[in-house]
């Protein structure tokens, strides 16, 4: 892999699901960690950094190993913290 993956992950970190979308489109990246089209169109609407982490950290042959995991994980607690954040601002402007 190039620097075209390291530019793909700087982007990513802005924007993950135009990202996500571009390597689906103009790259075998998301095709290569998925078996299906079904894991990354659900990932691209709830889960965007936690798929575009998983399809960035996989490699042939062996999937997602060591380090790899920690970002994937990384990356869910982000998309967590982004649907948590939502709730909790909408509640907290709600008259009490």
């Amino acid at each position: 892999m190039g620097c075209g993956c390291c530019l793909l992950a700087a982007l990513g970190a802005f924007v993950p699901r135009l990202v996500l979308l571009f390597a689906w489109i103009f790259t075998d990246l998301v095709d290569r960690a998925f078996d299906t089209w079904i894991a990354p169109l659900i990932g691209l609407l709830i889960l965007p950094y936690t798929t575009l982490a998983y399809v960035l950290m996989y490699q042939p042959g062996s999937g997602v190993t060591g380090f790899g995991w920690v970002i994937v994980i990384g990356a869910l607690l982000i998309d967590i913290g982004h649907w948590t954040g939502g709730w909790y601002g909408r509640v907290r402007k709600l008259p009490a």
